[in-house]
């Protein structure tokens, strides 16, 4: 089964649902960044999350980012979605080794721990819509329940899970999000509750063999349920070593020369998916001449 998002509406519009597989995409991310189980875990969750809220986004070029910073060993970390489905992200510390918690389940939040969730929609506007709000068990889908709940005003059910085999690669990855919608009727808020309580996890459904739209016909079949759009989805980052070039420009001309002279190569690293970039001296040398020579000359850091 490939990876996508399933965006639908229940009870006439009163309930707004979405519904995704993610273990390509999270199985990239744990190859990309070699990360421990217990990591690859929040960071699955988190980037499913990314992918399930990036369907949200209307504009080519607009960008949700979602960044979780705990006291926990696991450091922050970072997922960013955009609305064509590709997603990209990293833990801080990837190498985190924990026991697992008493029923058997990857401790995420005693890897995360307590601190804060960001939001940050970059809709193109001249400020990016930011929202915070603590941490409530680090466990990520309670605290982006949470979120919606005190942030948003907007009563939402997450669930987000990540299946490990006992090589430590994905067997199952996924996620839903249920919201209820202004205006919604006391018979339908207590319906979805009873379904939301009695409901199995995301990845026992996976396990199953249910698609996303089976999750969501489980959940709401009998609500009038309606899918309106499938969003393939991938781990996916844009760094280029063009994109880099840049970032050595942006050091200024005076760190550019230092590294020119000092340095018979200089390594630029990309955080989202731990790619190097490695430029020479003749290759600093260009960069230099063509950027910071008299007529085009950058101002100085």
């Amino acid at each position: 089964m490939s990876d996508y998002v399933i965006r639908a509406t229940a009870a006439g519009g009163q309930i707004r649902a979405f519904a995704a597989t993610t273990r390509q995409l999270v199985e990239t991310a744990r190859e990309k960044h070699n990360t421990s189980p217990v990591i690859t875990a929040a960071l699955g969750r988190l980037l499913t999350a990314a992918a399930i809220l990036g369907t949200q986004l209307k504009g080519e070029e607009d960008k949700l980012t979602l960044k979780i910073k705990g006291d926990g060993p696991a450091g922050a970390v970072y997922a960013v979605a955009n609305s064509r489905g590709e997603v990209k992200g990293f833990a801080e510390n990837p190498q985190v080794l924990l026991h697992a918690r008493t029923d058997g389940k990857l401790d995420v939040g005693g890897a995360i721990g307590s601190g804060e969730l960001t939001i940050i929609r970059d809709l193109g506007l001249k400020e990016p819509y930011v929202g915070t709000c603590k941490l409530v068990s680090g466990e990520i889908a309670q605290d982006l329940t949470y979120y919606f709940a005190v942030s948003e005003q907007t009563p939402s059910s997450v669930s987000l899970g990540v299946l490990m085999n006992k090589n430590n690669t994905v067997e199952q990855a996924g996620g839903f999000m249920l919201q209820l919608m202004p205006g919604v009727s006391d018979e339908i808020a207590a319906r979805l509750e009873e379904r939301i309580l009695a409901a199995p996890s995301i990845t026992s459904m996976l396990s199953e063999g249910l698609s996303p739209e089976d999750i969501l016909q489980r959940l709401l079949g009998d609500m009038d349920l309606e899918i309106l759009e499938k969003t393939d989805t991938a781990f996916r980052c844009g760094c280029s070593r063009e994109k880099m070039e840049d970032v050595l420009i942006g050091l200024g001309r005076r760190e550019l020369l230092d590294l020119m002279v000092s340095q018979e190569t200089v390594e630029v690293h990309c955080d989202f998916c731990n790619s190097y970039y490695r430029f020479s001296r003749a290759e600093l040398k260009e960069i230099f001449k063509k950027h910071f020579r008299s007529g085009n000359k950058k101002e100085e850091k």
